[in-house]
C-alpha cells in the first residue's frame, strides 16, 4: 500500500484527544542540546503554531500535518553509527508517545528503533518503552484530564491578563481573548499549549510548576473540574517529582566487601528493595576511586537522561569526614556527595543518597542491668489566610528565575548514624539501618506514602533498637539516623512495577 494512504489511515484512526497528546509528548520542552544535528533556532513557533491553530479554527489539520512530517522524517532517516543526533532522540520520544497511547503506525519501523537504543547502548531492560516517556509530560498529561473545558478556558483568561509575560507573542493573539474549549480534543490542546508557551517562557521546568499552579487555582471551584477532582487535588498532584511508570529510576549499589561482615546481606537487600521498586540496578562490590570515576564518567551518557530518578546506596567504613574502600585508600564523603549531584544527566531530577557508615566512634550508651544482654546486634535479630498574605512581601514574576539551579537543589542525603557515632551492624546480617530501610520502603509501597515520611518513620524504628558493641566491653547503645534535604518537591513511593509485565492502561 502506498505510505501516503498508509500514512493518512493512521491518523484517521486516532481519536482528537490522543492526537493533541501525542504532539504534546513529541514536542517534548527538555530535549538535550546540543547535540549532532541540532541548531540554535527557535523552534517555538514549529511547536505553538499547530497547538494555537487548532484552537482558534477548531480543525486539527496543521497538528496533522506536524505528525505527517515527523512520519516522513523518521521513514527516510538513515541511523548513523555512534553519533547521537537529536532526530534519534525525536524518534525515541515518538515510539514511546505512540506505545503509551496505543496508536502505533503499522508502518513504522521497529528495527531503527533498536539501532538507535544500540546507539544508546541500552540494556534489554532499558529497551521498555516505558523508560523513553518523560515523566514530567506523564504528570501534565493526566493533570490536563482533571479540568473541564470550562476551567482551562479560565486559565486562559488568567494568561492573558499578564501583559507582560504574552507581550510580542504572535500565537496568543492567533487564539485570540475569548475561546471555546469545548469540541473534543481543543480543551487538550489549550492546556498544552499554555504549558509549552510557560516552558519556553522559562517560568516552569519539571520542578518549578508554581506559576502553572496560581493559574490553576484561579479557576472557579465549582464549574472547573471534572466529578471527583478539585482544584486542591489538581495542584497537590504538581507538587511531587514526577516518577510515573516504570522505571522509578536508576539505582546505583556500592558496598565493600572485605573486612564488613554481613556485607553481602546488604547488597541482597537493597538490590531485592530496589527491584520491588521498580527501579533498574548497578552493582560495584569492593569499589576503588578509579571505580567511583568510571561510573560518574558512565552516569553522563545520554542513555541517563531518559531516567527520572537517581539512587546511591554507599556501604563501607567511615569515621566524621571520610569512608573506607576496599583497598584501605580513604575517599571524602563530602566529595562523593557534591560530585554526584553535578551530572547533568539527573539535572532537575530527585537524587537520593544512603550513606551507610561509621562517622566516629561515639555511641549514645545505655547503662543498668536492665539492658544488659539486650542488643540487635545479636544473630537472633533478622529482618494560607488572605490577611497574613496581605501583609507579606509582593514577590513578582520578574524577580523569580527558575534558569538557573544549584547543583545540590533535589538532593536527598541519608546518614545511617549522627556525626562522629558509630553505626550499628549485626553479625551476619550487615547493617541494621540498611535492614530497616528495606523492610520500611518494602511494607509502605502502594500505600502513597513519601520518601521522607518513611525516613522519619525509620528514625524512630532504628533509635528504639537496642545494639551491642562487638568489644570486649559489650556496651548497649542506641543508633540515631538523620537526613539532609535539598527538595523542592515530594518523592513518593511507587506502585510495585515489573519490568516484564505491561502495566499500560492506554489513555483515551
Amino acid at each position: 500500500m502506498d505510505e501516503v494512504i498508509q500514512v493518512t489511515q493512521w491518523l484517521s484512526s486516532i481519536t482528537p484527544r490522543k492526537k493533541a497528546k501525542l504532539f504534546f509528548f513529541t514536542t517534548h520542552a527538555d530535549a538535550p542540546s546540543p547535540m549532532v544535528g541540532s541548531n540554535d533556532v527557535d523552534t517555538h513557533e514549529e511547536t505553538q503554531l499547530p497547538l494555537a491553530t487548532t484552537v482558534a479554527l477548531h480543525n486539527f489539520k496543521n497538528i496533522d500535518e506536524f505528525l505527517k512530517k515527523k512520519v516522513n522524517t523518521f521513514s527516510c532517516y538513515n541511523v548513523i553509527e555512534n553519533e547521537i543526533t537529536k532526530t534519534d532522540y525525536e524518534y525515541l520520544r515518538f515510539y514511546s508517545a505512540c506505545k503509551y497511547l496505543d496508536v502505533v503506525p503499522p508502518f513504522l519501523d521497529l528495527e531503527k528503533i533498536s539501532a538507535i537504543q544500540n546507539k544508546f547502548e541500552m540494556t534489554d531492560e532499558e529497551r521498555d518503552y516505558r523508560l523513553l516517556l518523560d515523566s514530567a509530560d506523564l504528570v501534565l498529561e493526566k493533570v490536563c484530564d482533571s479540568p473541564k473545558p470550562a476551567g482551562v478556558s479560565q486559565m486562559w483568561t488568567a494568561l492573558r491578563k499578564d501583559r507582560n509575560l504574552i507581550r510580542g507573542v504572535k500565537t496568543i493573539d492567533i487564539i485570540g481573548f475569548f475561546v471555546d474549549p469545548n469540541p473534543t480534543g481543543i480543551k487538550e490542546c489549550l492546556f498544552f499549549f499554555i504549558v509549552r508557551f510557560l516552558q519556553k517562557a522559562d517560568k516552569i521546568n519539571r520542578v518549578n510548576t508554581n506559576r502553572l499552579e496560581r493559574l490553576i487555582a484561579q479557576c472557579d471551584e465549582s464549574s472547573s473540574c471534572e466529578e471527583g477532582k478539585t482544584i486542591d487535588f489538581i495542584i497537590d498532584s504538581l507538587r511531587f517529582y514526577p516518577t510515573e511508570l516504570y522505571p522509578f529510576g536508576f539505582c546505583l549499589i556500592m558496598c565493600v566487601i572485605e573486612g564488613r561482615d554481613g556485607a553481602m546481606q546488604e547488597i541482597e537487600k537493597t538490590m531485592e528493595i530496589s527491584r520491588h521498586l521498580g527501579m533498574i540496578t548497578h552493582t560495584e562490590k569492593n569499589p576503588a576511586k578509579e571505580t567511583i570515576e568510571l561510573v560518574k564518567k558512565e552516569l553522563m551518557k545520554p542513555k541517563y537522561q531518559f531516567y527520572s530518578s537517581f539512587t546511591c546506596w554507599f556501604m563501607s567504613h567511615g569515621d566524621s569526614n571520610s569512608m573506607v574502600l576496599a583497598d584501605g585508600e580513604t575517599i571524602e564523603r563530602e566529595w562523593f556527595l557534591t560530585s554526584f549531584p553535578d551530572i547533568s544527566t539527573f539535572q532537575l531530577k530527585p537524587k537520593v543518597f544512603f550513606m551507610v557508615s561509621c562517622r566516629g566512634a561515639n555511641k549514645f550508651s545505655l547503662k543498668g542491668d536492665e539492658f544488659e544482654g539486650q542488643s540487635a546486634t545479636c544473630d537472633y535479630y533478622d529482618i494560607g489566610s488572605a490577611l497574613i498574605r496581605n501583609r507579606m512581601l509582593d514577590i513578582t514574576d520578574s524577580v523569580r528565575d527558575v534558569s538557573y539551579v544549584q547543583p545540590m537543589m533535589d538532593t536527598l542525603v541519608a546518614y545511617s548514624t549522627i556525626l562522629d557515632h558509630l553505626s550499628g551492624r549485626a553479625n551476619t546480617h550487615g547493617s541494621i539501618y540498611v535492614d530497616r530501610a528495606c523492610v520500611l520502603m518494602s511494607e509502605n509501597i502502594s500505600r502513597g506514602r513519601s520518601l521522607t515520611e518513611i525516613l522519619e518513620h525509620l528514625s524512630q524504628d532504628l533509635h528504639e533498637i537496642l545494639q551491642e558493641t562487638m568489644d570486649e566491653d559489650r556496651i548497649v547503645y542506641k543508633q540515631a539516623c538523620h537526613y539532609d534535604s535539598f527538595f523542592r518537591k515530594t518523592l513518593k513511593l511507587p506502585y510495585t512495577r515489573h519490568p516484564k509485565e505491561d502495566v499500560h492502561s492506554a489513555p483515551q
